[in-house]
């Protein structure tokens, strides 16, 4: 895509940056116009003749490219492929399916292919009975796309995910507990301490009264 002074082509059709034709114009014409405006003369069309030339932002104009790009990238579905040998075990053979089920829950369209050589290519029903059990495997969330084919030595089947299948939604998140509310106040007045009783004093038992002390006065004259 060519923008302003790398368009080579002399005369141009010109369209504006509200999409409104304005005819057949010289090159250098349209770039001036496109930058008296602060935008560019962007070549859309450059197998027209004369090529197509739009006024627009270059900037604004490729970062919305994108961002169309990128949603088309999100939206696309992949072929993934499962590869396969001849002398492969049950046990290989149902991990593979399980990755196969995983890619077609996600909405990819899944090849299973096999290699036969060397003795294999004398037990090629052999092959093709492994490549058909591992279809009965997914015949829950698959449905055959291309049929089993054979081209040189490779066996190959596209599977695709059945419509009446749908991708599983996420398992939301536990939510935390809300705490517990407070306990409502008492409505009932507030409970007295009730005091003990006052008790009576005890008697303290009175101590036996000692006999008074005589005390005898002599005279000297006796």
């Amino acid at each position: 895509m060519r923008v302003n002074e790398q368009i080579r082509i002399p005369k141009v059709l010109v369209i504006d940056e509200n999409g409104q034709k304005l005819g057949v114009m010289d090159t250098r014409d349209a770039i001036r116009m496109a930058r008296s405006k602060g935008l560019d003369l962007i070549e859309v069309a450059p197998q027209a003749r004369p090529p197509v030339c739009r006024i627009m932002d270059y900037g604004k104009f490729k970062y919305q490219q994108r961002k169309r790009e990128k949603e088309a990238r999100k939206h696309q579905k992949e072929l993934k492929e499962i590869r396969l040998t001849p002398p492969m075990n049950e046990h290989d053979l149902l991990y593979r399916a399980r990755n196969a089920e995983g890619f077609l829950q996600d909405g990819h369209r899944v090849r299973v292919f096999m290699h036969i050589r060397g003795r294999w290519m004398a037990h090629t029903d052999l092959c093709e009975a492994k490549l058909k059990a591992f279809v009965e495997h997914l015949n829950h969330i698959a449905t055959v796309e291309s049929p089993l084919g054979r081209q040189g030595n490779v066996l190959s089947v596209v599977l695709a995910r059945r419509k009446d299948i749908r991708k599983p939604a996420q398992p939301e998140a536990p939510k935390p507990a809300a705490p517990a509310p407070p306990p409502a106040p008492s409505t009932s007045p507030p409970s007295t301490p009730t005091m003990p009783p006052p008790t009576a004093p005890q008697p303290t038992p009175s101590s036996e009264q000692e006999p008074p002390k005589v005390i005898e006065v002599t005279s000297a004259e006796q």
